[in-house]
């Protein structure tokens, strides 16, 4: 048996541990006077918000990163299942203000969920290329075999035709949103190209990333992919945050 100068080695490391975890789980439910819960687009994953994540964590917000299955259940049932979770997480850290920034399809949750859910302490939102009308691609797309296999159910429900899909949900926001899309084309979605008549992200238009209702609007340039990393958007995601308008003169 070994000892040392703070007695049985075995037992100080069992203590050390429990303080470790004691401190951990202090961190953990330290109070936070602002969260802001995270909404990823379809087919991608908590990590692509990950410099995003990381910008809001330095200005001081709790950040919740949420990873859900985009590509494998329809709209309302994600909503419900993410959203949900994701707030009942936020209440732990008691915050007096709950903020969303959300990409693409992440957006459409949380009109979905709001529709029939309230949340408390609800105070600003930023939406990153959002289809609230739908996307073109969709419409040209939504019967393909390979890509609803890939996409999964939520894919076919982000057309623009009225009274289907997303566009059952009413077109106007009661709450405070201010929107970003961008007017550039990524090398990838340049296929997509031809689906389009007017000015697009590669993937929504910027018509269609509107939305009645917001309190703010930017188009920036960026494609419709790396908007979520994009030094420019996230300090406009910031200054929306705190003053719930964006800095035009800075775009």
């Amino acid at each position: 048996m070994k000892w040392s100068r703070f007695g049985n080695s075995q037992s100080y490391k069992k203590k050390a541990g429990n303080a470790l975890k004691l401190t951990y789980l202090k961190k953990e439910t330290t109070r936070f006077s602002e969260c802001v819960i995270l909404l990823h687009g379809l087919g991608r994953s908590r990590f692509s918000f990950h410099k995003m994540e990381q910008f809001l964590s330095q200005q001081g917000y709790r950040v919740i990163n949420c990873d859900y299955p985009s590509t494998r259940k329809k709209i309302s049932t994600l909503a419900f299942e993410t959203i949900q979770s994701a707030v009942e997480q936020a209440a732990q850290f008691r915050p007096e203000k709950i903020h969303f920034v959300t990409h693409s399809l992440g957006g459409i949750l949380l009109r979905d969920y709001l529709r029939n859910h309230s949340i408390k302490n609800l105070a600003q939102t930023v939406m990153l290329s959002p289809p609230n009308h739908g996307s073109e691609i969709v419409d040209h797309f939504k019967n393909n075999r390979w890509f609803r296999w890939i996409l999964g159910p939520a894919f076919k429900d982000l057309g623009t035709k009225k009274n289907k899909g997303i566009n059952q949900n009413k077109n106007k926001a009661d709450f405070s949103v201010g929107i970003i899309t961008g007017n550039k084309t990524a090398i990838h979605d340049r296929l997509f190209m031809r689906y389009f008549d007017t000015e697009n992200d590669g993937k929504v238009t910027v018509d269609s990333a509107k939305l009645k209702g917001m309190k703010d609007f930017i188009v920036l340039p960026i494609d419709h992919t790396f908007i979520v990393s994009d030094e420019g958007v996230l300090q406009q995601t910031v200054h929306f945050l705190k003053n719930g308008c964006f800095e035009h003169h800075a775009s």
